[in-house]
């Protein structure tokens, strides 16, 4: 059965590959000219990448490594120590460290935060543990029903004072969602704590040795296509038509450069776009069903990301870290971490500017410069006297509506990947799974998505249908 997959993000890919597994054929249909929506990147002129985010892998994300064995990659994660690092503003240049020793979960992450005595007193800490306490014991639905409640709500009603706040959950916030404590529902950092306090190498990250698209996206396509299956790009989702039963009967891809759009027929049709395409493109027949109302309600969250090359090495750190700033979120000088962009004398910063609501509007000259003050407080060592680190050359990825924004109360609104359409099927983090706006998130949906049209159509040997041009 030929199935039509909006979206060459994870999500759509991840689906294709199930679908193809299951003994279907996808036609992944990609409205730009790169893979990996979310995820996509980019090389400049001097042949350096950038990315559209700061991706890193958990060892808390099973249906992402079960993927990269599946596709016989898992050598391409860098797993670095298992350690979390935050930037102390008030002693600037220098860091904290969570370190993580090699026992049974969750006395390994506890032990961390009992170790630590730079961000935490021992008052703090009993709040910290007896507050996550509930989290812990209580499992994944009291997690859900936290949604009720912001971080900073959920905090202040388990008498977790606001330094804790200050110091780890409004970077951990802004990390794993783009938003403040203030802002993101509590059950969001919380999801990400279960698995973290539950899993031996929950917490331990990797980075891919090379850039996104090349390194997990092209062998995905290369998967998907030896098997029968195809990958569109520059084939931009138009319209979505339906018959008076509200099913869906075709996809509308628009025509580039003068060309005519195209009808594309299939047997069934997924949507692996982001929310707010989506929103846009529903069909008037679906307008009024309570499932896509509640879609209506979920919107995108503004990101931006960062790269700047400096004229020497600002750090010799190989990890992500957390900058505890009030303008960046996470950061990472990926001349360490990963192999395809190693250099043992320059620093390339990768750098998330979070909440990013104010600034995405803003000129990137502006924005590399207010990031630069921000640098020189986290590096005053390599900014102060005559012999300064120079930058190089910066550039500024914009993305104005990336995950689904995690406000509290909007959990209930999230769809299942099989709607009420019956040929209509949603891939994509924002979609109900038990992770959050994340990778792992994308590809779980799109390994979902695939499982209900597999149940809902079991394979059989069709002959293909031909693309009319209208």
């Amino acid at each position: 059965m030929r199935v039509a997959i909006a979206g060459a993000g994870l999500a759509g890919l991840a689906c294709a590959k199930y679908l193809v597994d299951a003994g279907h054929t996808p036609i992944v249909l990609e409205r730009r000219d790169v893979l990996g929506g979310l995820v996509a990147a980019w090389k400049d002129e001097d042949g350096d990448w950038y990315e559209t985010g700061l991706h890193v892998f958990f060892g808390a994300y099973p249906n992402m490594l079960q993927l990269f064995k599946e596709l016989g990659i898992e050598d391409r994660l860098q797993w670095k120590e298992h350690t979390l690092i935050f930037n102390q503003p008030e002693k600037p240049g220098t860091y904290s460290r969570f370190d993580v020793p090699d026992i049974p979960a969750p006395f390994n992450v506890i032990t961390s935060i009992l170790r630590n005595n730079d961000m935490l007193t021992w008052e703090q800490k009993i709040k910290f543990a007896i507050g996550l306490f509930p989290a812990i014991i209580r499992g994944q639905k009291y997690v859900e029903d936290m949604d009720k409640y912001s971080l900073l709500e959920w905090l202040r009603k388990q008498g977790i004072d606001d330094r804790v706040n200050s110091d780890i959950f409004i970077a951990a916030s802004k990390a794993l969602t783009f938003i403040d404590p203030d802002d993101v529902s509590a059950t969001v950092p919380l999801k990400a704590l279960n698995k973290f306090l539950r899993e031996r190498y929950g917490s331990k990250v990797a980075f891919l040795d090379g850039s996104p698209t090349e390194r997990l996206c092209q062998p995905l396509v290369d998967y998907i296509t030896e098997r029968g299956g195809e990958i569109r790009l520059n084939a931009p989702l138009k319209t979505i038509i339906t018959d008076d039963s509200g099913k869906v009967t075709s996809f509308i891809l628009r025509g580039l450069n003068g060309a005519p759009d195209e009808e594309f027929k299939a047997d069934a049709y997924v949507s692996a776009m982001s929310v707010d395409p989506l929103k846009a493109m529903l069909p008037q027949p679906w307008q009024n069903l309570e499932f896509f109302q509640k879609i209506k309600k979920l919107e995108g969250v503004e990101v931006i990301n960062l790269h700047l090359w400096f004229d020497r090495k600002l750090t010799d750190i190989d990890q992500l870290l957390f900058s505890r700033s009030s303008l960046l979120s996470v950061y990472a000088d990926m001349s360490n971490t990963c192999k395809e962009y190693a250099d043992p004398n320059k620093s390339m910063l990768e750098l998330v500017l979070a909440p990013a609501k104010d600034w995405i509007g803003k000129p990137d000259e502006e924005i590399v410069a207010a990031t630069m003050a921000e640098l020189k407080k986290l590096f005053p060592q390599h900014f102060t006297g005559e012999n300064t680190a120079q930058l190089l050359k910066s550039k500024v990825v914009k993305t104005p509506r990336s995950v689904q924004r995690a406000s509290a109360g909007r959990e209930g609104d999230k769809p299942t990947q099989k709607t009420p359409i019956s040929n209509f099927y949603l891939a994509g983090s924002y979609t109900r799974q038990e992770y959050l706006g994340s990778m792992e998130g994308a590809v779980l949906s799109g390994k979902l998505a695939a499982q209900a049209i597999a149940q809902d159509f079991p394979a059989t040997k069709q002959e293909p249908k031909e693309a009319v041009a209208i």
